[in-house]
């Protein structure tokens, strides 16, 4: 495909992006803003609808709200907020900085834990302490009456 002439690009249809689906929400902030604070509002609210998103493969929804931990509503949507900055702009730029991170995070697959055994040295030293834990133990006790 040409870039100068970008032929080919009307025959694919654009790849769609979870932020392209999500809800800005303004809202009252706490924080900096003088005499503006009470009457502007500069808070952020990014809402995203994860099981409605058709952007996103059903094991990167899971891990994203796996990811999100109390960020995800029980209706599955993930709220990210920003309050941050004193522009509603700087803002909502950091709330959408947020969620793409979270997303780009859970379109990461995992690696997989090998399980491994602890060598034979590794089990002798082990069952050696346990052994001298023992002991001091064993030394600490009350001698058995003699008769």
């Amino acid at each position: 495909m040409n870039p100068e002439t970008n032929a080919g690009a009307l025959d694919a249809p654009p790849l769609p992006s979870p932020l392209d689906e999500v809800e800005v929400e303004f809202l009252r902030s706490s924080g900096p803003g003088g005499q503006n604070v009470n009457k502007v509002e500069t808070a952020v609210r990014v809402r995203f609808d994860v099981p409605r998103s058709v952007a996103l493969s059903a094991e990167v929804k899971s891990r994203l709200l796996a990811l999100a931990g109390r960020r995800a509503t029980t209706a599955g949507e993930v709220l990210v907020v920003s309050r941050k900055h004193r522009t509603r702009e700087e803002n909502r730029q950091a709330a959408l900085a947020k969620l793409a991170e979270l997303i780009a995070e859970a379109r990461r697959i995992p690696r997989r834990r090998r399980a491994t055994k602890p060598g034979k040295a590794a089990a002798a030293r082990r069952l050696e302490a346990k052994e001298r834990r023992s002991e001091v133990k064993r030394e600490r006790r009350r001698p058995a009456p003699e008769e």
